[in-house]
């Protein structure tokens, strides 16, 4: 009773037909090669240790910051109740 009727039409043919390929396949250029030294990997382990203490030294004057307006507030509201 609640079963989908569905047209008797048989499929349609696909839209897009495979051609053969006759011309060649272009040759692919190989990317230059890049020689990485002792230098490049020195300079590049420095450059993330650097990063990484400037990230740490944000997060912490952050976290300073944020408990001095803590005890500011408080030391603020006791004088007001006074």
């Amino acid at each position: 009773m609640f079963l989908p009727r569905y047209p008797d039409n048989p499929t349609p043919p696909p839209v897009h037909t495979h051609t053969a390929r006759t011309d060649p396949a272009p040759a692919r250029r190989s990317l230059p090669s890049v020689s990485i030294d002792q230098k490049t990997v020195a300079a590049l382990v420095v450059g993330g240790v650097v990063l990484t203490a400037l990230l740490a030294a944000v997060a912490v004057t952050t976290i300073s910051v944020a408990v001095a307006a803590v005890v500011l507030r408080s030391l603020l509201r006791d004088q007001h109740r006074r």
